[in-house]
């Protein structure tokens, strides 16, 4: 199962995805991180999903090509009530909110629109990771 703790994720990603949450908060906004960091297994499951298993696809990237599989990408949803709202109008403000904090957004892909979806990665491409990843080097300074 995909975490959820944002202690998972690298501590540049962690600082950035609480400012996130903060900034929302402020705006009276309530996010709740869904995702953070997946094995390279997990994120295999995930992209099988309308492939070779059944379900709508909810990724293009395979195990390896995900930023999630580096502890460099979280996930969100608005809550309304306490109940997740992925139909939500807050998406584009929680975007903005992400930039503003450094973030990459999902919102902003232009071949697969992920709205729930932020990353953090300055000057590193998933070639880098993967290959700093197999000999433990570390991702970010």
């Amino acid at each position: 199962m995909p975490s959820r703790k944002l202690e998972d994720l690298h501590p540049m990603v962690v600082e950035r995805a609480r400012q996130l949450v903060t900034l929302a908060q402020v705006e009276g906004i309530e996010i709740l991180v869904t995702s953070t960091l997946r094995t390279f297994e997990e994120q295999a499951e995930l992209f099988a999903i309308g492939r070779t298993k059944p379900g709508k696809k909810v990724t293009n990237a395979k195990a390896g090509e995900s930023w999630h599989n580096f502890g460099l990408a979280f996930d969100v949803v608005p809550l309304v009530n306490g109940k997740a709202v992925w139909d939500s109008p807050f998406w584009n403000r929680i975007g903005v909110l992400g930039k503003q904090v450094g973030l990459v957004w999902g919102g902003t892909f232009q071949s697969f629109k992920d709205k729930p979806h932020f990353e953090f990665h300055p000057n590193l491409t998933l070639a880098d990771a993967n290959q700093r990843r197999a000999s433990n080097q570390n991702l970010l300074a």
